[in-house]
């Protein structure tokens, strides 16, 4: 069975679940079985926040929408620590998309321990696929830093068979009219990237 798993993983306040909503919208209007699955974790507190993907072609159907360890084919990361965090859940060959990014988690805010330094570095060393953005710069570029989400959708979107046009009416019909524009440069930047 010709199931695609992607994890989007990041820290709660993101727009993981956004991201989520958008993905799953363009798949469903291009007639897949798809299955989302949202596990918000300490999602209020900047805890970790991870969201599963799965679809298939329509005349098959994804069994569960959980991903196990081994499985993803790709994780979307809105926080580079949290791709390492889930790095043992991609498959072999798979790919990771990550923001350079850093946000502290509770024990570094506090003191108790010090951010990891050379994480994507880490997860570059243990699985050799990794495309590395500075999704809030771009962001900013297209007109606001809480765009970040759309931006890293646009560098997934590289990777994925869907049309511009599909993830574009994805967006309009998932965020609010009067911020579609600007996600809709957003996700443009993030193709780019």
């Amino acid at each position: 069975m010709a199931v695609t798993s992607v994890m989007i993983v990041g820290v709660g306040g993101q727009g993981t679940l956004l991201a989520s909503k958008i993905l799953g919208k363009v798949l469903t209007d291009g007639g897949f079985d798809v299955k989302v699955s949202e596990v918000h974790g300490m999602s209020q507190r900047g805890g970790s926040v991870v969201t599963y993907v799965r679809w298939c072609p329509p005349e098959e159907a994804v069994a569960s929408p959980l991903i196990d360890k081994g499985e993803a084919d790709y994780i979307l990361s809105f926080e580079e620590l949290e791709a390492a965090r889930w790095l043992p859940y991609l498959k072999q060959g798979g790919k990771v998309i990550t923001n350079t990014r850093q946000l502290n988690p509770m024990p570094v805010v506090t003191g108790a321990a010090v951010y990891p330094q050379g994480c994507t570095q880490a997860v570059e060393a243990a699985c050799g696929k990794v495309k590395a953005v500075d999704a809030l710069a771009l962001a900013q570029e297209a007109g606001s830093q809480r765009a970040v989400n759309v931006v890293l959708l646009g560098t997934l979107a590289r990777e994925l068979p869907f049309s511009s046009a599909a993830w574009e009416a994805a967006i309009t019909a998932c965020v609010k009219p009067a911020f579609a524009d600007m996600n809709k440069r957003a996700f443009a930047v993030g193709l780019a990237a």
